[in-house]
């Protein structure tokens, strides 16, 4: 498939013109391993070694419409991989965007911050993701790019009122894609979609 008809195919499963326009701007073969460069834009996941993955782009979009991304935010990515995603964001909320990652991986944290020298709002750090990064809290969005079986409150008090998490939650093999939204101390599911299966949050 072709980056043209990876656009198409997103098109017309009815994501927005910001995230399509994303899309055609990052440069999907740049994140995986050369040997793969002929399948950038097929619709499915690629390995990226030590047990890591870059998710399909259908998926990643369902995530990016879940997160509903505006201009300038600070957003947060725990499991960030090889940047790929952490590159959509930067283009969707734009220069005064903050887009932090965190990525367990010490090899795809070096690998990632070379995909994205380019991006000067893009941080990212090798560290644990699974208490979130207080340091650098509170943020517009969250998003957790790995399964669990469910979202510590510690995570959650990071977000900003009003803003929003997106994180697959589930079983090993089979995980809801769900949207949380933070209502003062509140925290409210305001969509889930099933059908996804992510990494494990190592």
């Amino acid at each position: 498939m072709k980056k043209s008809q990876l656009i198409e195919y997103l098109k017309e499963e009815g994501f927005s013109k910001r995230i399509l326009e994303a899309f055609s701007k990052v440069k999907r073969e740049k994140f995986v391993p050369k040997d793969l460069w002929d399948k950038a834009y097929e619709d499915r996941a690629l390995p990226l070694g030590k047990g890591a993955t870059i998710s399909q782009p259908y998926t990643i979009a369902t995530m990016l419409d879940m997160l509903n991304l505006k201009s300038s935010q600070k957003v947060l990515e725990i499991g960030s991989g090889c940047g790929y995603v952490l590159a959509l964001m930067s283009e969707i909320t734009g220069e005064k965007g903050e887009i932090y990652g965190i990525e367990i991986i010490k090899e795809l944290t070096e690998k990632s911050k070379q995909n994205t020298k380019n991006y000067k709002n893009i941080k990212i750090y090798n560290r644990d993701g699974k208490k979130g990064f207080e340091e650098k809290a509170p943020f517009d969005r969250i998003l957790i790019s790995a399964a669990s079986e469910e979202i510590s409150k510690e995570i959650l008090n990071q977000l900003k009122n009003n803003g929003v998490l997106v994180a697959p939650i589930g079983p090993k093999y089979l995980q809801d894609l769900v949207a949380i939204k933070r209502y003062q101390n509140n925290f409210k599911i305001i969509s889930s979609k099933p059908g996804f299966v992510f990494v494990k949050l190592v």
